[in-house]
């Protein structure tokens, strides 16, 4: 093999090497700090839309979301505000949380549930490992009953009334 060969292959070889530790540390680096959310136009994460009047509480109206199976059975966090108006539980691994899962397979800011005029929904905030719906991943704003078991990493969720 020629000297020139030789060095070209040590070249790309160092380039590839390269490439493998460029990828390990943004890795590395999204596990331990989490992605970034990107705020689609304008709209409020944390804060649900105000509501238009207020209505009294209906029977059978959801007012928790508690996690009913993993390592925190038994935690939960209110769907409705103090003085009756609407919330968000944001669900994830990190402190803004309402919801907060110590679960490997859990993203800083992973889904949000919001109780809004047609009931509540839940939504996937971009997770890496997704969130489950009776055993079916959402892509999308999701319509939930208190039926409904929502699956997020290894923790089960569950509404309560």
């Amino acid at each position: 093999m020629s000297e020139i060969t030789l060095t070209i292959v040590k070249v790309l070889f160092l380039a590839l090497l390269w490439l493998f530790i460029a990828s390990i540390v943004s890795v590395i680096r999204s596990d331990l700090f989490g992605k970034a959310v990107p705020n689609r136009a304008g709209q409020q994460l944390n804060e649900p839309a105000a509501p238009a009047r207020r209505t009294r509480r209906q029977r059978g109206r959801p007012r928790r979301v508690a996690i009913t199976n993993g390592s925190q059975s038994g935690q939960s966090a209110d769907l409705v505000g103090e003085t009756g108006e609407n919330a968000v539980v944001m669900i994830g691994r990190g402190s803004d949380c309402a919801l907060i899962l110590d679960d490997d397979y859990v993203s800083t800011r992973h889904a949000r549930v919001v109780l809004g005029e047609a009931g509540p929904y839940i939504e996937d905030l971009g997770s890496t490992n997704g969130t489950y719906v009776n055993g079916q991943r959402i892509t999308a704003p999701t319509s939930l009953t208190l039926a409904d078991t929502v699956r997020i990493g290894k923790t089960l969720i569950k509404l309560e009334t």
